[in-house]
């Protein structure tokens, strides 16, 4: 019995530690976004290494965006990250804004995103060459 409670609360300390390291990174992240910019969602990922030879991982989240509207996109790496975080907004198969750009190889915290159509859109999160990484996105309304 004092086995199971132990393995409890070791499981629970190292669950609250994990979800307060997250929460900080989401109050960072999101105080970087302007003054100008209102905090809307964040989507938090955590992406294991992937070898070289096989396509990099990336999480997937769903949004409605609102035609006429201006939204800014911004991605925090966690400080024990190894890979850098790549963040795109995609409609279908197009890719409409990236906090990475590949014909230059440099890289952004945010992009702004003028919306022109009502709509499901979908947020891709992953870490350059496959790398292990933790990231939060935040996705923050600009103004119409």
């Amino acid at each position: 019995m004092k086995r199971f409670i132990f393995t409890f609360f070791l499981v629970s300390l190292v669950f609250n530690v994990y979800s307060q390291n997250a929460d900080n990174l989401v109050d960072i992240c999101s105080s970087s976004t302007g003054e100008d910019a209102t905090y809307l969602k964040d989507f938090q990922a955590s992406l294991a290494e992937t070898p070289v030879d096989q396509r990099a991982p990336y999480e997937k989240f769903t949004v409605v965006l609102s035609k006429n509207t201006k939204y800014r996109f911004t991605i925090c790496n966690s400080e024990d990250t190894q890979g850098t975080g790549i963040l795109k907004l995609m409609d279908a198969n197009k890719l409409l804004g990236s906090s990475f750009n590949e014909s230059t190889g440099k890289d952004y915290q945010s992009f702004n995103f003028p919306c022109t159509k009502t709509g499901v859109y979908h947020l891709l999160i992953s870490f350059r060459n496959g790398k292990e990484g933790k990231a939060v996105a935040i996705m923050s309304y600009l103004g119409k």
